[in-house]
């Protein structure tokens, strides 16, 4: 398993961190994620034979929300 952390912006309540962490776990190979409101954050643990880190950023943009990313998330999600 693999693990990212991805900035998620544009969040306001708990409704929206339920959506974005139910768009990330539909993912196959996604295990765990953790989303956080108040960090603007998704950490998700995956299996990278499975799914692909750009396919995080496919999903949370389609749930209407923004990625924010630098770092490694950066690489992966481009």
């Amino acid at each position: 398993m693999k693990r990212i952390v991805v900035g998620v912006a544009g969040m306001s309540c708990q409704g929206c961190v339920k959506n974005v962490t139910g768009v990330l776990q539909a993912l196959p190979g996604v295990s765990e994620v953790n989303v956080s409101l108040e960090e603007a954050k998704a950490e998700i643990a995956y299996d990278p034979q499975l799914v692909k880190p750009t396919q995080f950023k496919e999903a949370i943009e389609g749930a209407g929300f923004d990625v924010v990313c630098d770092g490694d998330c950066s690489k992966a999600c481009s």
